[in-house]
């Protein structure tokens, strides 16, 4: 395994539609093992293949599970990593939701953003399988902006508010 560049907003490779995933082979494995590898060395909660200079529709995704307090706020899901080829949200909830967000590919920056509190994911898993998840809250959120960067949108294009931290060492949160 290796970790991999992530690519930041100037490169053009994060404004354009992925391609579709058709073959689940030892070349995709490695991209998954290394995006994992990538993810979690960041550290970050979810990347989508373009932010490693590869234009597919493939993401990763894991809450944090560091400690009682992650485990109680992300429950089933907290330590958790999801891979998923070619996602969909094939439903969403009404119900809108605020929140922070940031973005390895847009470093020093936050932005608040309004996602759907709840949706239904499907895909196919890693090995191709079919893959159908019901995400609600802050995973549902760290989905929405994975996909969104499949079809090369940032969260800056969806931020009612974009800031820079107001001081050094202020906490950011945990970034997708």
């Amino acid at each position: 395994m290796a970790l991999l560049p992530i690519i930041t907003r100037d490169n053009p490779i994060l404004r354009k539609k992925a391609i579709k995933v058709t073959s689940f082979d030892d070349k995709l494995q490695r991209l998954v093992d290394d995006m994992i590898e990538t993810l979690i060395a960041a550290p970050g909660v979810g990347l989508a293949a373009p932010q490693v200079a590869v234009s597919q529709r493939l993401i990763v995704v894991r809450l944090p599970d560091n400690d009682e307090e992650d485990r109680a706020e992300y429950g089933v899901h907290a330590g958790v990593t999801y891979v998923v080829a070619n996602p969909k949200i094939i439903k969403a909830s009404k119900k809108m939701v605020s929140g922070t967000e940031g973005c390895l590919s847009i470093p020093g920056l936050w932005g608040e953003v309004e996602r759907h509190e709840e949706i239904v994911v499907t895909g196919q898993d890693r090995e191709g399988k079919d893959f159908r998840l019901k995400a609600q809250g802050w995973l549902a959120r760290v989905f929405q902006h994975e996909i969104d960067h499949l079809d090369g949108i940032l969260f800056t294009d969806r931020a009612s508010e974009v800031w820079k931290p107001k001081k050094e060492g202020e906490a950011a949160p945990e970034e997708a």
